[in-house]
């Protein structure tokens, strides 16, 4: 179907301006009109490039939100339809209003809500219309939404902590390169010329600090070019060999405490996301092939492909896992119980609860850990580049008689 870009004027006379699906202009202003606004031009756009124009991203905010609403609407017994429409006229997010206005017309057109959402995956992944269809199939829609807005929360959550945890290493590690490119480039310099005036003998220190100096000042497009080529050249690299993208995930996970946290997340997403397929009555094969798209990492996909094997194969669940050496032997004593008492669900809920904790523990941690460890660090720089510098002057005026 051609995606079109709009202007129109909402009943208040405010213009908006946006992106939609439709046949033709005719049918564009059809549904335009549905949302309660007026076309005044148009234009055909690309379909890709539209998603990412037209009326801003949707944002997790937003998904949560919506499953907040449909989880609520269903437990009080309106229709999903009428629900969805009184959605979309309440909706602030330009792009999730036209998303909802397609699914609506979809809706009555005779689809049911999860292949609705399937034509959308840039706004509902794979998960989510998987559990969306498992609630639809079971009659259980309240739960497997109220289910999924805990995970909207909790991932929303972790990128905070994460944020938190990369944002003030950053803007340190940006200071300490912006004081030592001025010190190397203006600085030193002219207390070289300063002290090749007095004619004296350089400690080793100092030495090495001009060295340093001339190296940035005349080879700075090698020393600036040649990272940012690198990155460049890796990243097409890996995006063409799944050798490289497997190699890079496994160095991402044997890094000093970023790997250990990163590992955490990723199990503990795997771990929510297999609850709530496993609660919302989707087989434990089905809920693993889907695990191994959601992880991330491609080492930890892998092992879980192994794993669906031997479950395939007639193994028990909390074998393969503890086959995969991936898994702390309190999870695995918890799968192991689960598993003989019938309550897997509950034992995964255990399992998901368990990681949780221990990411936010660890997130926790490791920026105690950093914000010292990163000021230290700039004040040795900082106190080697001064003891450079000072050390001659210092000897220079010692010497000197009063």
């Amino acid at each position: 179907m051609p995606s079109f870009e709009y202007k129109a004027v909402d009943k208040t006379g405010r213009s908006v301006r946006g992106g939609l699906e439709a046949v033709n202009e005719a049918d564009l202003e059809l549904r335009l009109r549905r949302m309660g606004l007026d076309l005044m031009t148009c234009k055909s756009v690309d379909r890709k490039l539209s998603r990412f124009t037209a009326g801003g991203r949707i944002t997790r905010q937003d998904l949560i939100n919506f499953c907040f609403d449909i989880e609520q609407m269903t437990r009080t017994g309106i229709a999903i339809l009428d629900g969805l429409r009184d959605l979309r006229n309440s909706i602030e997010s330009p792009r999730f209003r036209e998303v909802l206005t397609v699914m609506i017309e979809d809706m009555e057109g005779g689809k049911v809500l999860s292949q609705c959402m399937s034509a959308h995956p840039e706004t509902f992944d794979k998960v989510f219309v998987s559990l969306v269809g498992a609630g639809e199939a079971t009659g259980r829609l309240p739960e497997v939404f109220q289910s999924l807005a805990d995970s909207l929360k909790w991932q929303d959550e972790l990128a905070s902590q994460t944020k938190r945890l990369l944002i003030y290493p950053a803007m340190v590690l940006v200071v300490v390169i912006a004081v030592v490119l001025f010190l190397l480039i203006y600085l030193v310099p002219q207390v070289t010329a300063l002290l090749k005036t007095m004619g004296i003998e350089l400690p080793f220190q100092t030495r090495l600090l001009i060295g340093a100096s001339n190296l940035v000042i005349e080879w700075w497009p090698l020393i600036f070019g040649v990272p940012i080529i690198a990155a460049i050249v890796m990243t097409i690299s890996m995006a063409r060999s799944s050798r490289l993208q497997y190699l890079w995930d496994r160095t991402k996970l044997r890094l000093p405490i970023v790997g250990s946290i990163l590992q955490k997340i990723i199990l503990a997403r795997f771990a929510t996301f297999f609850a709530l397929m496993y609660e919302s009555g989707i087989t434990v094969l089905e809920a693993m092939r889907t695990s191994e798209e959601i992880v991330g990492n491609r080492v930890i996909a892998d092992g879980l492909q192994r794993a669906g094997a031997q479950v395939s194969a007639g193994a028990s669940l909390t074998e393969c896992f503890h086959n995969l050496g991936i898994f702390p032997p309190l999870v695995i004593r918890m799968l192991r119980i689960g598993e003989s008492t019938g309550a897997l669900d509950v034992a995964l809920r255990n399992v998901n609860y368990f990681y949780t904790r221990d990411v936010r523990e660890s997130v926790d941690k490791a920026l105690k850990l950093l914000e010292p460890t990163i000021t230290l660090g700039l004040g040795l720089v900082l106190a080697f580049i001064m003891w450079a510098v000072l050390s001659p002057v210092y000897d220079v005026l010692s010497k000197l008689k009063f």
